[in-house]
């Protein structure tokens, strides 16, 4: 070695030394911490497959050190922290094991800031690990066995397969209290909590004040949360112990999700977004003041879609008017007329009634009994003069309230019916109404009469035809020379374009009076008929239930959508009928119905008729339908509902998509859109979308992904479940295309011999569509190139998200098995809300 090349390796191995030596920051590679390690402030520990760190911070605005758990991809987001009320001063803060075993923190005066605390243990060798889950553990090294876990002692921030427990016997309680403000980690003025009573349900309190409230859980979901009876949130499960400890957990997600309690009350969920490097907020506990609790006081209702949001309750009147016109509701209402029951100590309860209130958050305070007969609630209630208002859930069973109507929220759309018992007086079947409503009424339909009668006068002239159709109205007013329709109520509008009117009266008359021969089906929001109209012309009507509460807005969707759209692969809507409380969507006939019959009924005639040839053509022709609505067609159309139930066959086994009621119109220059109201079928949902409330065209193309495998398989998504590996079919045919043994996932049904290269190959394709990330999955025009073997070498697919069911845990060491139930009413492993009717 020259003299030149000797005084450079001394100079780098000086720089080495010297960098050591002033930035001894260290990412130590292991994710445990044994006692002959030195853990340091510059020190980190990573779980297994990097997602956690163990380490020290500071938050923003301090430089005082903590020691807490945080995300790898997100280092500023803290989801645990020990020494939350007894911060470090500078950055002398070690971690070590104590002669009994437990994991202390200390300073540099070596005074103890926290510790695991342990007393129930002798001396013994321990060792600490942050897990994948986030969750930091103490283990006795000898057995393996954990004596301490953070998830034990949460912070802030509850994290997938993290519990929250309430026992009934002790009263022993695990939840989450929030930050003072976003510098400091001390617990501060907000906590929650699991509470079991009567009824299960979760709590924030304000320093010790109801703050938010969940509402019942109902063996599926919270049923005060309105989101959660749409899939995306309904993620968690409850289940209890012999020992009278209740546990609910958050399903765990292979994407990075949380639920954050922050320093203002809130429970906020949010989800790593890996392109932007931030997290997205998919969901808040109090998105408006009627979430907070007792905003309207007793007997008050909340309904923020009114102006001013809260109301008495029918019956009721303010207990300080001034207060209440004030903006002052926390007083609440009080009963305008005392209740017959207990004026007449009647038990009987003749001359009171009950008021029913849909869609409601019911308020606190419930007592339960169960029951499966909403009637028997009525009785019970009518019989006991103490009670005051009575509902039913057919998980829970009967409900009812004896004191005051606290905390009570009207929903749009989604909750429970609440039944208020009120004075015969007060109900709208009385006799006795006041003259000053009498009279407006009276007014009001001689005038509606007056405008019907020249409106028919007008339209008898003009003699106005839709082919075969007579438009003719006979209680509401049609303005022909427009497209607005005005309905019963007067306000709600419905623009049905160039599309042709149905009468009421030419419909009923094609389906027989709607006669039970002539039902098709069960949709979501009503009942489908054949019908006939008067040349022989065979229609399917689709008819919107009136007591549903939903579907005005997918029926006017609908009619806008697909009135505008024409495809040999898209099923064709020839009119409507928006008449009286009806509301009606008319198709053209499908000899053979929906696609979900013939693959899923064994004993459906079609079985030996759908060869693979015939399936084949399905699938390209959906897609081909699919096509059209994202690339071809002069709107852009997202469907978000794409499944077998929503694909029609005409005589000769063509397919055409069907029910556009959740379709979404894009902009030209649109490629994805955020939705709040996610809406659909669980297990045909993109994860993004049902998680995050995002879709593009790669939503879509995830549904027909999974729609490809059911065809393929013949089995149904959402019912099959493998029990042995706990695998849904996603996850079924991912383990056999791995394994090279697709056929076996293939229909016993189908003669494959000839096809055999062709189906492997389709899996394949369907594994594409249904890979996690939009970016990953082809778009519909790539899929039928593949299809078509224009595109011959095939990427290979990552593994589906949803491989495995939700009902199914691991217990750490690579064995699944399946979560055992408790006895108990409450007791259930799966929460998804599932709209599997349409």
């Amino acid at each position: 070695m020259n003299k030149k090349m000797f005084h450079l390796y001394l100079q780098s191995l000086l720089f080495v030394l010297i960098s050591l030596v002033h930035f001894p920051c260290f990412c130590l590679q292991t994710d445990t911490l044994t006692s002959n390690i030195t853990f340091r402030d510059s020190d980190t520990i990573i779980s297994g497959r990097h997602v956690f760190k163990l380490g020290f911070f500071s938050p923003e605005n301090t430089t005082n050190r903590y020691l807490g758990v945080f995300y790898n991809v997100s280092e500023e987001t803290i989801v645990w922290v020990a020494n939350r009320a007894r911060p470090l001063s500078d950055s002398s803060g070690t971690v070590t094991f104590s002669r009994n075993g437990n994991l202390v923190l200390t300073n540099g005066r070596n005074e103890t800031l926290w510790s695991t605390n342990v007393t129930d243990i002798s001396p013994r060798n321990t060792s600490a690990q942050i897990q994948d889950n986030g969750n930091l553990v103490l283990r006795d090294t000898s057995t393996g066995s954990i004596i301490w876990e953070s998830f034990a002692y949460p912070s802030d921030v509850f994290l997938p397969t993290m519990r929250a427990t309430d026992n009934i016997y002790t009263g022993h309680k695990v939840g989450h209290s929030a930050w003072t403000n976003g510098s400091d980690p001390e617990p501060g003025a907000f906590r929650s909590a699991l509470v079991v009573l009567n009824n299960l349900q979760v709590f924030i309190w304000n320093n010790g004040r109801p703050h938010w409230r969940s509402g019942p859980w109902n063996g599926r979901i919270l049923t005060g949360v309105p989101d959660m009876y749409y899939p995306y949130l309904a993620t968690f499960s409850l289940w209890n112990d012999s020992e009278g400890t209740f546990y609910l957990n958050l399903h765990e997600r292979r994407l990075l999700t949380k639920l954050t309690l922050n320093s203002t009350g809130n429970f906020v969920q949010t989800m790593w977004n890996d392109q932007q490097r931030n997290w997205d907020i998919t969901w808040s506990a109090i998105g408006n003041e009627c979430d907070i609790y007792g905003t309207c006081g007793p007997f008050g209702s909340c309904n923020v879609r009114d102006s001013p949001i809260c109301s008495c309750i029918r019956g009721f009147e303010p207990v300080n008017r001034e207060e209440w016109e004030s903006g002052n509701w926390t007083s609440g209402c009080t009963r305008r007329r005392q209740l017959q029951c207990s004026i007449s100590n009647n038990t009987s309860g003749n001359r009171d009634g009950f008021l029913r209130v849909p869609f409601t958050k019911v308020p606190d305070f419930a007592e339960q009994f169960p029951s499966r007969q909403p009637d028997v609630c009525r009785t019970r209630c009518l019989s006991n003069c103490s009670c005051l208002a009575y509902a039913h859930d057919s998980d829970i069973g009967c409900m009812s309230w004896s004191g005051p109507l606290i905390d009570f929220q009207r929903f749009d759309g989604v909750g429970i019916d609440l039944f208020i018992r009120l004075e015969s007086s007060e109900l709208d079947n009385h006799s006795d109404r006041p003259v000053v409503i009498i009279i407006p009424v009276v007014v009001g339909f001689a005038a509606i009469s007056f405008v019907m009668f020249i409106a028919w006068c007008w339209n008898k002239r003009k003699g106005n035809r839709f082919g075969d159709i007579k438009v003719f109205e006979a209680e509401h007013v049609i303005s022909l020379d427009s497209s607005a329709i005005v309905l019963k109520d007067e306000i709600e509008k419905i623009n049905v374009g160039e599309l042709p009117l149905f009468t009421f009266e030419t419909v009923s008359n094609a389906t027989d009076k709607f006669h039970k021969n002539n039902l098709l089906g069960r949709g979501g929001f009503g009942l489908v008929y054949k019908g006939y109209l008067a040349k022989g012309k065979e229609i399917a009507v689709k008819r919107l239930s009136t007591v549903s509460g939903q579907g005005n807005v997918e029926f006017m969707n609908e009619v806008v959508v697909i009135s505008k759209l024409q495809h040999r692969n898209l099923v064709r809507l020839l009119g409507c009928c928006v008449e009286r409380d009806e509301k009606m969507l008319i198709y053209e006939y499908m000899p053979n119905k929906s696609l979900d019959g013939c693959l899923f009924d064994p004993n459906h005639p079609s079985q030996k008729i759908l060869d693979w040839k015939k399936r084949f053509n399905i699938i390209e022709s959906i897609g081909r339908g699919l096509l059209y609505l994202h690339k071809d067609s002069r709107l852009k159309i997202i469907h978000r509902d794409l499944k077998p139930s929503n694909v029609l066959l005409d005589e000769d086994w063509n397919p055409k998509i069907s029910d556009f009621g959740m379709a979404r119109i894009f902009g030209g220059n649109e490629d994805f859109s955020n939705t709040s109201r996610v809406v659909g079928t669980y297990g045909y949902m993109a994860p993004e979308y049902a998680m995050e409330g995002r879709f593009s065209e790669k939503s879509d193309v995830y549904s027909f992904g999974v729609l490809m495998l059911e065809i393929i398989s013949g089995k149904k998504n959402t019912h099959f479940y493998n029990h042995e590996l706990c695998l849904s079919l996603l996850g079924w045919a991912w383990k056999l295309w791995n394994e090279e043994n697709g056929l076996h996932f293939v229909d016993q049904t189908i003669e494959s011999s000839n096809f055999q290269g062709e189906i492997v190959r389709c899996i394949h394709i369907a594994l594409l569509c249904v890979q996690e990330f939009p970016n990953d999955r082809p778009a519909v025009q790539t899929v039928l190139s593949m299809l078509s073997h224009e595109i011959i070498d095939l990427p290979k697919p990552e593994q589906p998200v949803f491989a495995e069911k939700w009902n199914c845990s691991h217990d750490g060491t690579g064995t699944t098995q399946r979560s055992s139930q408790i006895g108990h009413p409450y007791s259930n492993d799966l929460t998804i809300t599932v709209f599997d009717g349409r």
